[in-house]
């Protein structure tokens, strides 16, 4: 009888994680890595809910972002002013610091990245020059 109580309480606990999205809102640093070059833009995310907006700053110019929170799963786009088409992310959410995922520029360049949150208060690194053919 102990045992079915404790299997019913983890599969409640496991439910209840799975249903709650992580919140990425805050500065984040991204490393972008294609078979070309690497480069490290900074992103600004506002989450509500499922809702994702936010800013891109990097290489490209600044452009607002939009997209979603599902689970641990993101996915976001943005149209930066010095590039032709859209960048286009899907990730997954790697605890409270990290994501992971592909990056693709709409009929052009495909990679990962990788983003790791700003701390309080630290500097970011300049951009690398990323150069999309």
């Amino acid at each position: 009888m102990l045992n079915r109580v404790v299997i019913a309480a983890v599969a409640v606990c496991v439910l209840i994680g799975a249903a709650v999205a992580a919140d990425i809102t805050g500065a984040w640093q991204f490393s972008l890595v294609t078979p070309t070059t690497k480069g490290s833009p900074s992103f600004e995310f506002k989450q509500d809910g499922e809702n994702l907006t936010g800013n891109y700053s990097g290489k490209f110019g600044k452009a607002p972002l939009s997209g979603t929170v599902k689970g641990d799963q993101v996915e976001f786009s943005f149209q930066a002013p010095n590039a032709t088409g859209k960048f286009l992310y899907k990730g997954t959410i790697e605890g409270a610091g990290s994501m992971k995922g592909d990056f693709e520029l709409e009929g052009s360049e495909k990679g990962t990245f990788t983003l790791p949150r700003n701390k309080p208060g630290e500097a970011r690194d300049a951009d690398v020059d990323l150069r999309v053919t």
